[in-house]
């Protein structure tokens, strides 16, 4: 098992990662990570009301919320990310997740090439429930083809400008590799994976067999989302998770 931090007001350990996002989570013993999804992109604060409503209903406190997928407008400027995610860290401080440095809540934040939202919305959530001898659970946030906690992105993207099919199956080796990490150090592998996820605008059909498949990421298919990741240069996002229930918001 990881050495992960145990997240102790929330039923679960995490990734360690920089201050918007953690780079995954995995339920606790005695306790499982429901997924829920909006049929309809909702807007960021409207969608914390119906997450916290959501808690509410299933007796949970709001450090019960483990996760989220967002949809934003387009891609972001360097400045313009940090101050979006300045943003949205605020509701996390308020629920008692995030205490200024540490934030053990696991995201996704891409950018619909069509039918893009007019204003940064949810599109899907998690969160922890009570549940004895459940089997496990866990989230990995999404990553695209550069390490966190740099300076910057742009410096360190994987092949920046590249999008030659050699370029792109660099920047998906990267994005896979990222995953297997964040997976290895909760404790799992694409084995326990009941969904992965893929953001790109580009053809992923050149490498999709010899990497993706090889690796053993699409076991339970691979959902490709026709979506940029969220700062510009960026060209190839993914995330994954092993969840026993997920449910969808009308």
């Amino acid at each position: 098992m990881s050495a992960a931090p145990i997240f102790a007001g929330g039923g679960y350990r995490y990734v360690p990662g920089v201050f918007q996002y953690s780079g995954g989570v995995a339920a606790e013993p005695g306790f499982a990570i429901r997924r829920v999804r909006f049929r309809r992109l909702v807007p960021m604060a409207q969608g914390f009301g119906v997450v916290a409503a959501q808690l509410a209903a299933a007796g949970r406190p709001t450090t019960a919320f483990c996760a989220c997928e967002l949809r934003s407008p387009a891609q972001f400027s360097e400045a313009g990310f940090r101050a979006f995610n300045e943003h949205y860290v605020k509701t996390l401080a308020e629920w008692g997740l995030y205490d200024g440095k540490l934030n053990p809540v696991a995201r996704s934040n891409v950018c619909p090439e069509a039918g893009a939202p007019s204003e940064p919305c949810f599109h899907a959530f998690c969160f922890t429930v009570v549940q004895p001898n459940s089997p496990a659970s866990f989230v990995v946030a999404g990553s695209g083809e550069a390490p966190e906690g740099k300076e910057n992105y742009r410096d360190h993207i994987v092949c920046r400008g590249d999008l030659s099919p050699a370029g792109l199956r660099q920047k998906a080796r990267f994005v896979l590799g990222e995953m297997e990490r964040r997976m290895a150090a909760l404790g799992f592998a694409w084995a326990d994976c009941t969904g992965t996820q893929a953001y790109t605008v580009h053809d992923l059909h050149p490498f999709l067999a010899n990497e993706i498949v090889a690796r053993g990421a699409a076991a339970q298919g691979l959902t490709w989302h026709y979506c940029r990741p969220p700062v510009v240069d960026l060209e190839f996002e993914m995330d994954c998770r092993g969840v026993a229930r997920e449910d969808v918001l009308a």
